[in-house]
């Protein structure tokens, strides 16, 4: 009788399979087209040679969809040799910021249309819920933005008010 450890052992020093091959040839690939999606800035951040950086950058320059389908061939090529793990730790902690950036956008959102719409009970609540917030400051945005709501003029301070929030909230995480 055989134990299904010693399967396990046998099929790990099986070659793979043509199948397998390709599907990791596409995650690669796969990989390599989140990389091209990237600003320059984040794009710095990730570990990578210099060969893939150039193709990634010829990328950017391609306008022939065919031509911009054999680079991205190329690039998931170039990404067998480069180091997958460290630049997929990357990508998800650059995923994370954004994800955390999205969810400080939606606060402030939320407690600017609270603050300018239920007045005097909504700036309490704040404060008790956030007790380290500027109160002079917030109240004086506030006051800004409903003038600007009042006179139906452009939302100036009612950005800034957003911008304060988005701010505080970043600050406190």
């Amino acid at each position: 009788m055989h134990n299904s450890d010693d399967f396990d052992e046998f099929e790990d020093d099986l070659p793979k399979s043509k199948t397998q091959l390709k599907e990791e040839m596409h995650q690669l690939q796969e990989l390599g087209k989140q990389l091209t999606e990237l600003n320059a800035a984040k794009l710095a951040e990730v570990p990578m040679d210099a060969g893939l950086t150039e193709a990634i950058e010829t990328m950017h320059r391609i306008k022939s969809r065919e031509a911009r389908r054999r680079q991205l061939q190329y690039i998931g090529k170039l990404m067998r040799k480069a180091d997958v793990e460290a630049i997929e730790a990357v990508l998800n902690k650059q995923k994370e910021h954004d994800h955390q950036h999205l969810r400080f956008d939606r606060m402030a959102e939320e407690w600017r249309e609270r603050l300018l719409e239920q007045g005097k009970e909504a700036q309490s609540a704040f404060f008790d819920s956030f007790p380290g917030a500027d109160h002079q400051q917030l109240r004086a945005l506030i006051r800004e933005s409903n003038k600007e709501i009042a006179n139906k003029k452009p939302p100036t301070n009612q950005r800034k008010l957003f911008r304060y929030l988005r701010d505080f909230f970043m600050q406190e995480e």
